[in-house]
């Protein structure tokens, strides 16, 4: 959440924010007035508190007609110190409401906009031209199938629309990126983590997914459980309600999970094979750093991610995303989007978020600076392998003529040796 004492003393920010973002501005003035309301019934009970406690003092000390007019008194105080309490309660509650729903801070250099007004920050990668090699591309799923990689009428049988199995060599596949990925994380110095896929409403909150990404989210209501859509969830919510020492900042973590979305309003959107599904596997980077170092830790995530796709040797731009298509954690994101040859654009594989203090003052999570100070700290998280999209990618970009498709180098210690993949029955 943002800082309320940021809102106090500069809401035109905060507005210019929401309005940048496509979200409420009416909301700020409202929380101005719950939180001006929550200050002063505050200041009403601790008042009519301290002047019970006095009189609670004079009483065994009168006598007559004086003690007859205090006890009077204190049960009229009683009576206001309650409703007072209740006051302060509800005005609190309402605050608190309010607050949650109001986005991170927009980055005043975050192109202002919807979906389609994002910039470029580079492209990387040469295109290749499929009708000067003489073939026309196949799709992923074609290719997959041939290679006895992607079976999805099978998992819509079995589960349902956009659920899939990746088979034989796709199975080997998606362990083979897992564990590059997690091999280049771990070279970096992030620490390896495979994480819960169920948590409770206090982290799903906390971490911003049950705002204007509720629709998109599972929730098991008789357990009261909600299954992740990334893995940043259950690693945000690891040192929740924890003090962090500033010396022992950056911590960072490479976690590993399964990933479960609705896909609500994309009915239509992506429904041949792997691209757009309900469950899918991904390595998820997240950071804990000192809010001086967001900004850096944003173009380190970003450095991480280049380097990931360049590896696997796919033709990807980077975009700075527009403000009315970021999450409601992040104050500023950029995208990875690779070449998908059959749909003749870039697509998303990765992002790399700064949700500066958001998150943390959501979940307590704090630094202790050298003084002994004690603030919130910064979070950032960035995709290196979701990995039903860096298939799609893959097979597509490195496809043969003949249907068989190139093994990058950084997968073949994963794949055996392996430098083609085959279609089976050859």
């Amino acid at each position: 959440m943002i800082d309320l004492r940021l809102l106090r003393e500069d809401p035109d920010r905060v507005r210019a924010s929401q309005r940048a973002r496509g979200e409420d501005v009416d909301i700020v003035d409202s929380l101005l007035a719950a939180d001006e309301l929550r200050r002063s019934s505050s200041v009403r009970f601790d008042a009519l508190r301290g002047e019970q406690k006095q009189l609670g003092k004079q009483i065994p000390k009168a006598t007559g007609d004086e003690k007859t007019a205090l006890l009077q008194r204190a049960g009229e105080l009683s009576a206001a110190v309650k409703a007072a309490d209740a006051e302060r309660d509800e005005a609190a509650a309402r605050a608190q409401e309010l607050l949650l729903g109001i986005g991170n801070l927009v980055h005043p250099d975050v192109p202002v906009g919807g979906e389609d007004d994002f910039t470029v920050r580079e492209t990387l990668g040469t295109i290749r031209d499929f009708a000067a090699e003489g073939f026309e591309p196949k799709d992923h799923l074609e290719l997959g199938q041939g290679l006895g990689a992607i079976d999805t009428e099978r998992g819509a049988k079995v589960s349902g629309s956009r659920f899939y199995y990746l088979t034989g060599i796709g199975a080997l596949l998606e362990l083979a990126l897992v564990n590059a990925a997690v091999a280049q994380a771990t070279e970096a110095g992030f620490t390896p983590m495979i994480t819960p896929a169920l948590v409770k409403p206090r982290a799903m909150e906390g971490t911003g997914f049950l705002g204007q990404a509720a629709a998109d989210v599972y929730h098991l209501e008789k357990d009261d459980y909600y299954l992740v859509g990334t893995s940043e969830v259950p690693l945000a919510a690891y040192h929740m309600e924890e003090i962090l020492d500033a010396d022992a900042l950056p911590r960072r973590y490479a976690g590993f999970s399964p990933c479960f979305r609705r896909e609500a309003g994309s009915y239509g959107k992506d429904t041949r094979g792997i691209f757009r599904v309900h469950q899918f596997d991904k390595v998820e980077m997240f950071c804990f750093v000192d809010p001086a170092e967001a900004e850096g830790e944003l173009e380190r995530l970003l450095a991480w991610e280049k380097q990931w796709l360049t590896s696997l040797e796919l033709p990807f731009q980077v975009i700075d995303v527009a403000s009315g298509d970021l999450g409601a954690s992040a104050s500023r994101k950029y995208d990875c989007e690779a070449w998908i040859p059959t749909q003749g654009k870039y697509r998303e594989l990765t992002s790399a978020s700064n949700c500066n203090e958001f998150q943390a003052r959501r979940l307590q999570v704090r630094m202790r600076e050298k003084g002994g100070a004690v603030r919130p700290l910064a979070t950032l998280n960035g995709t290196l392998c979701a990995i039903p999209r860096t298939i799609v990618a893959l097979l597509e970009n490195h496809q043969q003529a003949d249907g068989s498709v190139r093994v990058p180098q950084v997968l073949r210690p994963y794949l055996g040796g392996r430098e083609v993949l085959e279609p089976v029955g050859r």
